[in-house]
């Protein structure tokens, strides 16, 4: 005999009442995941980067920057060794690595000068060796910044010359070449000049190898 409750229910029928009452999904099912889809999550955007992710980015750049810069240093080498218009350069071109990137330095000697003296024009020579370093890095990815230098000797003071304005017009006038040749103006990223204040030869700032131009590669 079921036991009859005083609400006129069998015990058992009101305890499935009861429990409809308080699950309104009662009759589509019980929702299992108790919160929302993962699709539903998705439409709040994109999940946070993993906090390695930068890093890695940053390492892959850096082995592509090491790559290319070895790339770049053999061939330049190689076209100076094979050109015999600049063959007898060669040993003016240095190639180094520093904290900025790969830097092409362009250096002065007593029988030859990149600039007529005092001035920003470039001899003929000079102008086919920049040539030939921008079609080395005019396919890479880097930005590019230009340093001139220039010896500690100075103009006659009443001509309004001074090593400060030339340098930096020997820099514009190697990105001038620079960008003839093929690197977009958008790649450099610093034209300056900084006169004789970093010497190449330290012990004689008057030595003609001071006269020089930085074209640096710079890391990504």
């Amino acid at each position: 005999k079921s036991i009859i409750d005083p609400d006129g229910f069998p015990y058992t029928a009101k305890q499935t009442s009861v429990m409809e009452r308080l699950t309104p999904q009662a009759k589509g099912g019980p929702n299992t995941d108790n919160g929302s889809s993962q699709e539903e999550n998705n439409k709040e955007g994109p999940q946070e980067e993993s906090p390695n992710a930068d890093g890695a980015k940053g390492s892959q750049k850096q082995q592509q920057d090491k790559e290319n810069f070895d790339k770049l240093e053999k061939e330049l080498k190689q076209k100076l060794a094979e050109n015999k218009q600049l063959a007898q350069l060669g040993d003016q071109v240095s190639v180094t690595r520093d904290k900025d990137g790969l830097r092409i330095e362009v250096i002065d000697k007593a029988k030859f000068s990149m600039f007529r003296s005092g001035t920003a024009e470039l001899d003929d020579k000079a102008i086919a060796l920049l040539k030939e370093v921008a079609g080395s890095i005019k396919g890479l990815p880097n930005k590019v910044a230009v340093r001139g230098h220039t010896d500690s000797l100075g103009f006659a003071p009443d001509s309004g010359r001074n090593n400060w304005s030339l340098s930096t017009e020997r820099a514009d006038a190697t990105r001038k070449v620079l960008q003839g040749a093929g690197i977009p103006y958008d790649r450099f990223q610093r034209i300056e000049g900084v006169a004789d204040t970093n010497p190449f030869i330290q012990g004689n700032p008057a030595d003609p190898r001071n006269r020089r131009v930085s074209i640096t590669v710079l890391n990504q």
